[in-house]
């Protein structure tokens, strides 16, 4: 039930200071956490209290640890073998790190975790799932195989979670999401995380939440705060081989990749690979092992790129990246945010380097509009600019040609990722932009062709 507002407990400037056990504080001090972020300030001590919660903020602000902490504070002595708080996310990946998270958070205490998702066997979800699991970490359409074989208890669940409600929207995961919630106990603790709030998950909130507190946290600016925005205007057929120019600068140890397609995220791989790059990548077509692979590679550095389609642009957590780069550049100004946000995360320093062809200028334009800045336009150094494209008879219709892809390709994220010096440009800063004010002349932007 809601606190009284004068009683509200005050926000934390250290984790010493949240309202949570000496076993749970050993757990965050041991993964080197001093300091909460602005939205689990705002949100742990009303959570522990057992308050609903609205939190909106950008991705890599915190908020897994925002609904782990209080769900392991609220637990801690509960009888264990039972289900007691489950927790929705739209991604396998997702479910995956917030698990390995909790048993981080939680290493110090009894309870237990389980991640259930698609794509593997049912059976060690099951024997998870009929005892030994107190905290459920679920994708909804595995979540709800699970339910319909009937040996899924909830009656004495308290605590749910939707993380990234706003992706399982665009996922298409919202009705299945209110199936599950129409089976849970009423008496319960609901808090809902998103990046931002669309009407549709706004009246998820107001039919399954009970006088929640909303906590938001700077949504439209985020995306800027510590990342390094710069646009590299390049011919199209020349992206792989500026790409690979880039990669020389040896400060580029950790780089995500966004392709708009998985056959040409497939296909970058491979090209980078030829080149020598040591490059692995991800999609929504490829097995459950290969993606788990492929990010823990990528996470311990075995592989220092990763090629990506949009489905790891929410949520995946993986500390250190230092470079994202824009293969394509998003249509949407939102999947640029959410791209960019791999990197600087948790109040660090990244940078963000968009490939940006002719065609691709009005998609940047918008992006600009939506950061509020010009993001400045610089040429490599030495680089080859006025190479003659592949002929197209050698090429193939596969080659990359144009912002689109292939022809027909679809513009956008595709279906099948539902859830299912050298190098570096001279006096580069991390103010993000110029000056200038987005909305100027198009003909000035432009000259750098």
């Amino acid at each position: 039930m809601p606190t009284d507002p004068e009683k509200r407990p005050s926000q934390p400037t250290s984790f010493e200071d949240m309202p949570l056990h000496p076993t749970i504080r050993a757990g965050v001090r041991e993964l080197g956490y001093t300091e909460p972020t602005p939205i689990q300030s705002r949100t742990i001590p009303d959570a522990v209290l057992g308050r609903d919660l609205i939190g909106t903020a950008q991705t890599g602000t915190g908020k897994t640890a925002a609904f782990l902490l209080p769900i392991l504070e609220r637990l801690l002595d509960h009888p264990p073998g039972r289900i007691l708080a489950l927790v929705l996310t739209p991604t396998r990946e997702l479910a995956l790190q917030a698990n390995e998270f909790l048993d981080k958070l939680g290493r110090h205490t009894r309870l237990h975790g389980a991640a259930v998702y698609g794509g593997v066997g049912m059976g060690e979800q099951e024997r998870a799932l009929r005892g030994g699991a107190e905290i459920v970490v679920a994708t909804p359409g595995r979540r709800l195989d699970h339910m319909s074989r009937g040996y899924v208890n909830f009656t004495n669940l308290e605590i749910l979670v939707l993380d990234e409600a706003d992706r399982m929207l665009d996922m298409g995961f919202l009705p299945d999401v209110r199936r599950i919630l129409s089976r849970l106990p009423r008496r319960r603790q609901t808090m809902l995380f998103s990046a931002t709030m669309p009407p549709e998950v706004v009246r998820l909130a107001r039919d399954f939440l009970n006088e929640p507190k909303t906590v938001q946290v700077d949504s439209t600016a985020a995306a800027a705060v510590g990342v390094s925005h710069l646009a590299l205007p390049v011919p199209t057929h020349l992206k792989t081989d500026l790409l690979v120019e880039l990669l020389t600068d040896q400060t580029m140890t950790s780089v995500l990749v966004f392709t708009r397609t998985k056959h040409r995220a497939d296909r970058l791989a491979r090209q980078l690979t030829l080149k020598g790059v040591n490059a692995t990548v991800i999609h929504g077509d490829r097995s459950q092992s290969q993606r788990v692979k492929a990010l823990d590679g990528f996470k311990t550095g075995h592989h220092r790129v990763l090629v990506a389609t949009d489905i790891a642009a929410r949520g995946i957590d993986v500390e250190g990246v230092s470079h994202v780069v824009n293969y394509d550049v998003p249509g949407e100004p939102d999947v640029y945010i959410h791209r960019v946000g791999r990197t600087a995360r948790a109040q660090r320093l990244g940078d963000a380097f968009s490939l940006v062809g002719r065609e691709e200028e009005d998609d940047m334009h918008r992006i600009e509009q939506r950061l509020g800045v010009e993001i400045r336009r610089a040429l490599i150094p030495g680089f080859d600019y006025k190479r003659a494209a592949p002929d197209r008879s050698e090429a193939g219709a596969g080659q990359f040609r144009g912002g689109g892809g292939r022809r027909g390709e679809r513009r956008g994220p595709p279906r099948g990722d539902r859830d299912r010096g050298r190098g570096r440009p001279p006096n580069r800063g991390r103010s993000g932009g110029a000056s200038r004010p987005a909305a100027e002349p198009r003909r000035e932007r432009r000259a750098n062709w």
